[in-house]
């Protein structure tokens, strides 16, 4: 049996919101399982719905850059938000987001590229050995259509920030129109964090995950209830959780009434031309990352030999 360490109970309060003992009660259930621990309190009734963490796990910065109907997002992660607010550390995401523009196929090729008289993995290796922190280039992404808005929150400079959203519209309409109408779905999606453009996007596995989470918390609520009730039940909580999870389906930021899909809908008509999301994306600094939280008073102990 895994030990049910207060630090432990601290990371899912976070990540879900639920009370400390109900947390205690979900990690002795499963052993210390985080993400099953998050299941059973779903299962159990302590939760509503499906909650995203929104801790940052690792520091560092997303860089953007558009151009054309092109456009990048990179993510470098650094040790301390000390270090991420470091100007050299900033000119290295931004140079490396413009050299991203013409090598983003991979990871590996972004690194080998040239920055300057030497590659981005060893300019990255010197600014390591320079300031005394570990960093790294996690990840990049492109995105392409007619037109691609930008939007960064949390800004640290032009283009940099903690959480960086890319949306490619495709449409032969006016391109500045067009502009204006992607920083705004940019800003909604940076807020709302949907994880799929409609439900036929949604990997399967998560899907499924999804359904089968779903399946046992209505057999709770639908005990001797007619198996076709049962499916009219689960196809209604489904149908939330895209709302909630779906881009085209969630109610957008800026009025709180239209549907993303409803908003693309009317800009075909104001336009004259038909609007459609190409792509998207969401890059938000250390999301995914397991980082260790050692306590502060520990930690100065330690320093100071006790």
């Amino acid at each position: 049996m895994a030990e049910i360490t207060a630090s432990l109970v601290k990371v899912l309060r976070e990540q879900t919101g639920a009370g400390m003992m109900e947390c205690k009660k979900a990690l002795t259930a499963t052993n210390g399982d985080v993400a099953a621990a998050e299941d059973w309190l779903r299962k159990s009734g302590a939760l509503k719905a499906a909650k995203k963490s929104t801790r940052t796990a690792a520091e560092g910065l997303i860089g953007l850059a558009v151009e054309g109907g092109k456009g990048v997002a990179v993510e470098v992660n650094a040790e301390t938000d000390f270090v991420a607010r470091n100007e050299e550390f900033k000119a290295f995401v931004t140079n490396t987001a413009k050299l991203a523009l013409t090598h983003s196929e991979n990871l590996d090729a972004l690194l080998a590229a040239k920055l300057g008289a030497a590659s981005v993995k060893d300019t990255l290796t010197a600014l390591i050995a320079k300031i005394g922190e570990n960093m790294n280039v996690r990840r990049v992404a492109l995105v392409s259509a007619d037109v691609v808005a930008s939007y960064v929150h949390n800004a640290a400079g032009p283009d940099l920030g903690k959480i960086g959203v890319l949306v490619a519209l495709k449409s032969s309409a006016d391109k500045e129109k067009l502009a204006v109408l992607g920083k705004q779905l940019a800003m909604h999606i940076a807020a709302a964090a949907p994880i799929a453009l409609n439900p036929a996007a949604i990997p399967a596995d998560v899907l499924a995950h999804e359904k089968s989470v779903q399946a046992e918390i209505i057999a709770k609520k639908a005990v001797g209830k007619p198996a076709n009730i049962v499916e009219k039940m689960l196809e209604g909580s489904l149908r939330k959780y895209f709302e909630e999870v779906t881009l085209l389906e969630q109610v957008f930021v800026i009025d709180q009434t239209s549907k993303i899909s409803a908003v693309l809908e009317k800009a075909g008509k104001d336009f004259g031309a038909p609007v459609e999301i190409a792509s998207f994306l969401r890059f938000q600094v250390g999301e995914g990352i397991e980082k260790r939280a050692d306590d502060f008073a520990d930690e100065v102990a330690k320093m100071a030999g006790h």
